[in-house]
């Protein structure tokens, strides 16, 4: 069983179950995991930027602060599919 990098639409966690990396849900996620750890290391270089700002005000903070808590959900998600531990 794979742990697919969305959840559904009640808010819980989705699985695959198939023996086939090549069929097209297991592209689709990967592509997905592909574009969240991307995504997170842009929202990581953003919220250092932020922190690293001095003149840096509440507002921008919690957004920064936002995007990386969401960010962070994301790759542990990935994390736990790839076989990387931690609670599910």
């Amino acid at each position: 069983m794979r742990l697919l990098p969305w959840t559904g639409a009640d808010g819980k966690a989705c699985y695959l179950s198939t023996d086939n990396p090549d069929s097209v849900l297991s592209q689709l996620a990967d592509d997905v995991e592909a574009a969240q750890l991307t995504s997170a290391e842009q929202v990581l270089a953003g919220a250092r930027a932020v922190l690293g700002d001095p003149k840096a005000g509440e507002r921008a903070v919690r957004f920064a602060l936002t995007r990386a808590v969401e960010s962070l959900g994301d790759v542990l998600r990935v994390a736990v599919s790839r076989g990387g531990g931690g609670a599910r």
